[in-house]
């Protein structure tokens, strides 16, 4: 692959992997989305590489998943701004009721969607104070404690997986990550 630097869209044959497409550069490899190996990262200097169809390398050298990222990951940060989470169907334009033991004390009511939100809003409270532990200048053994605690709050909150439509946003505890 002689000295040839590729951008991304770039579309190459891997003698191991087969075709593929540059979908990000970095400064001494690729990552490059094979069709039947999905994502692999292949050093620059790597010679086993065929190029199909050259794309010109943006001077810049970042990925739009990457920026996409970063302003993500900024956005939360400083401005509190959540994802969008949907409610799984069957619970949209539902009401949480909470009945007392006495039957003579009145039933507390709220939309479900209000109750789902909440729970969105501290699990993004909880993503924001995970970021500042791991920027803070606590030692590595403080920031692992703190990030236990964490760990358990989000596992104590999967009994509301059960509101989310996409199963790729619930929460998982210390036993599934």
């Amino acid at each position: 692959m002689e000295n040839e630097v590729l951008g991304i869209g770039s579309r190459v044959r891997h003698k191991e992997y087969g075709p593929g497409v540059v979908i990000q550069v970095k400064s001494n490899s690729y990552l490059i989305t094979f069709m039947d190996f999905g994502n692999r990262e292949i050093l620059r200097n790597y010679e086993g590489m065929e190029v199909i169809d050259l794309m010109e390398p943006d001077e810049d050298l970042v990925s739009m998943e990457m920026i996409e990222n970063t302003l993500t990951r900024i956005l939360r940060t400083f401005a509190d701004i959540t994802e969008i989470v949907p409610i799984a169907d069957k619970y949209r334009g539902g009401t949480l009721v909470i009945k007392p033991a006495n039957p003579e004390l009145k039933p507390y009511e709220m939309p479900i969607s209000n109750f789902f939100n909440k729970i969105i809003i501290l699990r993004e409270r909880l993503r924001v104070m995970e970021q500042k532990i791991n920027g803070s200048n606590l030692q590595d053994d403080e920031k692992i404690v703190l990030q236990q605690y964490i760990t358990r709050c989000y596992g104590s909150l999967t009994s509301f997986n059960i509101l989310f439509k996409n199963k790729g946003q619930i929460f998982v505890g210390e036993g599934r990550k």
